[in-house]
């Protein structure tokens, strides 16, 4: 059985007590990939805590303050493989207060789980209500194009598998992505602590005819997560590299990855935002000099002349539409338990690059229980998602999210402080 060329990167999303670390604990545990002394750990945490189950949280938890509240603050990441994929987990907090690790978690997965705890849901109520955290984390998933949804319906066992119960959950969660635009969407009922459909097909769901949770994921198609490498260059310089700068043969290079798109010897690009343009004389990569490089490759270029430019310039190609601009519009996540204040500027970092930002038009703000947009915010608060219109000190070379994300993907941080108080996404 072959394997895909690149892991698989997934988190976990949904409410706080919803079972996404246990999930994972028993994801791990049920297909072979932990070691001996993680076993060990979950035995004596067994043993310490008298309980007749295993407590499989305590391989994703790994803060002490986290052991003690019972919840996730912090994103935590493992790795673990079977005879057919790669996988890279992120298991994201679920509590409203950290919404901003969710979304640290979340920029860079093609796919998400998200759990619903069935034994939380209100089944008297028509229509059926999902929880607003689990509406976020979905409409947050949608703002950074997940391409890939894998709904959880958790804790079956509690609800005796009532295959009506789940079907219910369903039809409510297809209602919730069809306003989010949300596409590829996959429904598994599962027990995470008891392991149902999770690696192997559970007999007490016998009305379920869908594959387990692992196979699903094992089968999901390859992202290219770095760009297409058919596309327009896209490579934005981290830094500028001089050796022997008092020697008639002067090294001048520039290093960084390349984001999207290839480059060649011989290729004319466009350096932004300047204007200007030179040949590509020579490529260097870790393992040498090469005559082509592509998306998500390391490299060090030089140049048939000597420009002005340092870090956070670009690379584009010479006939590129892409240009500097000082006025975007973008969907921002703000982190910061202090308001926004649009009479403030931010830092807003950008690839390798920091400018001044105001943040001069608030046009909507996405009500998470209605999932509408509201219009006449004059601040953000913490979790908020808006749709904003900014102004910049300098230009910059942006894509869109959707087209790059590199490109297309920001955060603005406090300039007093330097904390990150919002992610944003180019529109």
């Amino acid at each position: 059985m072959t394997q895909h060329s690149t892991p698989l990167r997934f988190i976990t999303a949904g409410s706080v007590d919803d079972g996404k670390s246990t999930l994972i604990g028993r994801l791990l545990y049920d297909s072979k990939a932990l070691l001996t002394d993680q076993i060990k750990t979950l035995n004596a945490g067994k043993e310490k805590g008298n309980k007749e189950a295993i407590d499989f949280s305590i391989l994703t938890d790994g803060l002490e303050a986290e052991r003690e509240q019972g919840i996730t603050i912090d994103v935590a990441y493992r790795y673990f493989s079977t005879a057919k994929r790669k996988f890279i987990i992120a298991d994201t907090p679920g509590h409203e207060q950290y919404t901003r690790n969710m979304v640290t978690g979340a920029s860079t997965a093609s796919a998400a789980i998200v759990l619903i705890d069935a034994s939380q849901l209100n089944f008297n109520e028509k229509p059926l209500q999902l929880l607003p955290q689990t509406k976020r984390h979905s409409a947050i998933l949608r703002q950074l194009n997940c391409p890939h949804i894998l709904v959880a319906v958790n804790k079956m066992d509690l609800l005796d598998y009532s295959e009506e119960k789940f079907n219910a959950i369903v039809e409510a969660y297809r209602q919730l992505a069809a306003q989010l635009g949300l596409k590829d969407v996959h429904f598994v009922p599962v027990s995470a602590l008891l392991g149902d459909n999770l690696v192997y097909a559970s007999e007490s769901t016998s009305w379920y005819q869908g594959e387990p949770l692992l196979t699903i994921l094992e089968n999901l198609p390859s992202v290219d997560e770095v760009g297409h490498s058919n596309a327009d260059l896209y490579f934005p310089v981290q830094l500028v590299v001089r050796q022997d700068a008092d020697k008639a043969d002067d090294f001048r290079g520039y290093q960084g990855r390349i984001e999207r798109g290839s480059v060649q010897l011989g290729q004319t690009i466009r350096i932004e935002p300047n204007g200007l343009t030179a040949k590509v004389t020579e490529i260097i990569t870790p393992k040498g000099e090469v005559t082509q490089a592509v998306a998500g490759e390391v490299i060090t270029l030089r140049l048939d002349r000597d420009i002005d430019i340092s870090r956070g310039d670009l690379f584009v190609d010479e006939s590129s539409p892409l240009t500097p601009q000082k006025q975007l519009e973008a969907t921002i996540c703000w982190f910061d338990e202090r308001p926004l204040n649009t009479a403030r500027k931010y830092l807003l970092k950008h690839g390798t690059q920091t400018v001044f930002a105001k943040i001069s038009e608030i046009e909507s703000v996405l009500n998470v229980h209605t999932l509408e947009q509201e219009s006449g915010a004059t601040a953000l608060k913490m979790n908020d998602i808006a749709r904003v219109r900014l102004s910049l000190q300098k230009p910059i070379v942006a894509t869109t999210y959707e087209e790059n994300i590199a490109g297309g993907a920001f955060i603005l941080v406090d300039e007093a402080t330097y904390n990150t108080v919002a992610a944003g996404m180019i529109l």
